[in-house]
C-alpha cells in the first residue's frame, strides 16, 4: 500500500507516537505499537519507537494491511449455560476460559462460537468478529453475558451500555482488607506505560468508575460486591490493584502467588453475579442472575477456614 506522508498536526505535537497513530490512522493502540516496532514510521527519516514524542516535522507512515477476517467457529463450550433467550436477547452463564469474541491470535471457544454450536442465531450488527455483542468480559472472568439476537436489540442495548442505565454487578475476592470497607475508585485507566498487554491507573486514561462494598471479611481476604458505573477492559482488576487489594489469583495485577496456590486458582476470583437492563423489546426491567463456579465457590470456602 502506499505510505501516508504529511506534516505532523500541530494537536499531535508533543503525544506519544502510538497514542499519536492510533488517533491519526483510526488502529487500536496494540496494532499502532506493531507498527512502530516494525520500523513503519518514520519522521524527518528517523525511524520512530512507540514511546518516542512527536515533535515538528515531516511523517511518513507505512499504511498497514487490513486485518484478516474473523471467522467466528461453532464449537459447543463445555459449561457455558444460557440463563435467559428470547426473539430479542440471550444471557449466558460464561466460564472462565471462553472469550466474549473471536479475534486474531485467539484459538480457544468463544460465546459466539458456542451459541452458534447451540443453534442460537444472534445479530449480524457491530464489526465481523463482534456481531451481536454489547459488552464484553475477560476470558479470565466468569458470569453473566448479555448479547443481542435482533438487530433493534444490538441497537438499544449499545446505547444502554454507553449511558449506563445497565446494572453490573460483580463479586470479588481480594486481598486483605479494603479500608474504608465501602467506597468508589474514581480513576482513569489506559494502558501500562511499559507492558502493552495489561492496564493501569494513568493520567490520560478513559474516565474510570467503580463501587465496592465489602460483605464478608476472613483472615486475609475480603468478599466484595462491586459496581461498574463504566466498563473499561480490566477494571476491576485494575482498580483493586491500584487501592493495594489484588483480587486473588491475579498474578498480573500483583496478587500473592502464595495465596493463589493455597486456593488452588488458576485465575483472579471475580464474577460477574448479576445483569439488570431494560428489556429492548418491552421496555421492562429484566434481571438476571449468577451463582459461584466450582473453582471460586472451592477457593472461598478455603480462606473462610484459615
Amino acid at each position: 500500500m502506499n505510505d501516508l506522508e504529511l506534516p505532523v498536526p500541530d494537536g499531535l505535537v508533543g503525544e506519544r507516537v502510538d497514542v499519536a497513530l492510533s488517533r491519526l490512522m483510526g488502529l487500536s493502540r496494540s496494532r499502532a505499537a506493531q507498527l512502530l516496532d516494525d520500523g513503519g514510521a518514520r519522521l524527518d527519516g528517523i525511524v520512530l519507537g512507540k514511546s518516542d514524542r512527536l515533535r515538528p516535522g515531516w511523517l511518513v507512515v507505512e499504511r498497514p494491511e487490513p486485518p484478516a477476517a474473523v471467522v467466528v467457529e461453532p464449537v459447543l463450550v463445555e459449561g457455558m449455560r444460557i440463563v435467559l433467550e428470547d426473539d430479542d436477547v440471550v444471557v449466558v452463564d460464561k466460564p472462565v476460559g471462553v472469550a466474549a469474541h473471536p479475534s486474531p491470535g485467539w484459538t480457544g471457544p468463544t460465546v459466539p462460537g458456542g451459541l452458534a454450536a447451540a443453534g442460537v442465531r444472534i445479530a449480524t450488527s457491530g464489526a465481523s468478529e463482534r456481531q451481536g455483542i454489547v459488552h464484553r468480559l475477560d476470558v479470565g472472568t466468569s458470569g453473566l453475558m448479555v448479547v443481542a439476537k435482533s438487530e433493534n436489540a444490538y441497537s438499544v442495548l449499545k446505547r444502554a451500555f454507553k449511558e449506563r442505565t445497565v446494572e453490573k454487578v460483580y463479586h470479588a475476592l481480594v486481598q486483605g482488607h479494603p479500608d474504608p470497607g465501602t467506597g468508589t475508585v474514581d480513576a482513569p485507566i489506559g494502558r501500562h506505560p511499559k507492558h502493552d498487554w495489561k492496564f493501569a491507573v494513568t493520567s490520560d486514561g478513559r474516565p474510570s468508575v467503580t463501587h465496592y462494598e465489602t460483605i464478608e471479611a476472613m483472615p486475609s481476604a475480603s468478599l466484595l460486591e462491586i459496581h461498574l458505573e463504566t466498563g473499561r477492559t480490566h477494571q476491576i482488576r485494575v482498580h483493586m490493584s491500584a487501592l493495594r487489594h489484588p483480587c486473588v489469583g491475579d498474578l498480573t495485577y500483583g496478587a500473592d502467588p502464595s495465596l493463589a496456590r493455597r486456593t488452588g486458582l488458576q485465575r483472579q476470583w471475580l464474577h460477574a453475579m448479576r445483569l439488570g437492563f431494560d428489556h429492548p423489546a418491552t421496555g421492562e426491567r429484566t434481571v438476571v442472575e449468577s451463582t459461584y463456579p466450582d473453582d471460586l465457590a472451592a477457593a472461598l470456602e478455603t480462606l473462610r477456614g484459615t
